[in-house]
């Protein structure tokens, strides 16, 4: 048997307190941490707009959240690496993810064959909080992104989700995928982003805890929040009138 493959069968018979004394990080953060996007707007007095994309669902807006901060140091079923084609590691988040999870990681990524744009594989976290890796690669854009790059893009979370179903995964939480060298425009890949999670999730909601949307920059944060509220409204309550 290859390292890694004993590796990852020994790491997935451990409980959670067992694997963290392999964990790269000690400040890792727990899911609890992360406050849902119900609860969010309701401390953060995010901007409801007068008219959103989809009904109100309390049950839906416990299932999502946005985070700011380094994806891998999230104590989740599996977090999403932004790939290259190769799945052999390279600049950014995909950088980062390699670089935590340890040397296993690209070892055990040399035998999954690659990954063709919209598509994902899944690969043990290692020395990741994450249990799991999932990686996708999102389609490069040049400017203003095509009818089938948006696809694509809407490929790369759906395929996500559907690895995380077939292995019975939770938890899951995506970074910002293409808006990086792939040269996606962030505000773009935002309502592609949303719009796919929510309809996902309006089919599959009971088979999920919490989809994670893992943001770095501040720009991206401020996009989500603006955006949020449009494909996930919430309690008139708990948030600002836009127009004010």
């Amino acid at each position: 048997m290859l390292i890694h493959a004993w590796i990852s069968a020994f790491l997935k018979g451990l409980n959670n307190k067992q694997r963290r004394e392999h964990y790269f990080t000690r400040d890792f953060i727990k899911l609890k941490q992360i406050p849902s996007w119900k609860e969010m707007a309701k401390s953060a007095r995010v901007k409801q707009p007068e008219e959103s994309l989809f009904p109100k669902d309390n049950h839906l807006n416990e299932k999502i959240s946005l985070f700011r901060g380094d994806i891998t140091k999230l104590e989740v079923d599996a977090i999403v690496n932004a790939a290259n084609s190769s799945l052999l590691g390279g600049g950014g988040v995909d950088g980062c993810i390699h670089r935590a999870a340890g040397p296993l990681l690209k070892e055990e990524c040399r035998t999954l064959s690659g990954c063709e744009t919209g598509k994902a594989k899944i690969s043990c976290g290692y020395r990741l909080p994450a249990k799991f890796v999932i990686h996708t690669v999102g389609p490069i854009a040049q400017g203003q992104p095509s009818a089938a790059q948006a696809t694509e893009l809407s490929d790369c979370y759906k395929n996500s989700l559907k690895l995380t179903i077939e292995n019975k995964l939770r938890t899951v939480a995506f970074p910002c995928i293409s808006t990086g060298v792939f040269g996606y425009p962030n505000d773009a890949a935002a309502e592609v982003v949303l719009n796919t999670l929510r309809k996902w999730l309006e089919e599959n909601k009971e088979k999920v805890d919490r989809l994670i949307i893992c943001v770095f920059l501040e720009k991206d944060d401020e996009i989500y929040k603006e955006k949020l509220p449009r494909f996930f409204p919430v309690d008139a309550s708990g948030v600002l009138p836009s127009r004010l």
